[in-house]
């Protein structure tokens, strides 16, 4: 099976050694994406709001360069720092699909890259 990287610069760079996502077959394996903002490099953290809608926006950046959408989400991982945040997360997460959501989990964590308070990935297929 051939895989072929993706990366746009419309998400934030990768800040380690790994891309911002992988397509083998018609699977869509999108890494863990944090509140970074693509265009200043700067972390959104005003609140656990607005820092899930910028992780939203990044992922939907990266679907869209593999020519995908959210409606192609089959699966996707939460990781937070504080259970608390739950429902806010849980939110605006559930504003980017329509109907059919996909299979999820969500973990508390004790800490995530750059002190985040929230990180997301996703699998999609097409």
């Amino acid at each position: 099976m051939e895989k072929q990287i993706i990366n746009t610069q419309d998400a934030p760079a990768p800040i380690g050694p790994y891309n911002q996502a992988v397509k083998a077959g018609n699977m869509l394996f999108v890494s863990g994406q944090i509140a970074l903002h693509p265009e200043t490099g700067q972390l959104v953290k005003e609140n656990i709001m607005d820092e899930t809608h910028q992780v939203m926006q990044n992922i939907k950046h990266i679907l869209s360069a593999a020519h995908m959408d959210f409606s192609d989400v089959v699966k996707a991982t939460i990781f937070i720092t504080d259970m608390n945040n739950f429902s806010q997360v849980n939110e605006v997460y559930g504003k980017y699909f329509s109907g059919h959501f996909p299979a999820r989990e969500t973990v508390q964590v004790s800490a995530l890259p750059k002190a985040v308070n929230v990180e997301i990935s996703v699998i999609a297929a097409k």
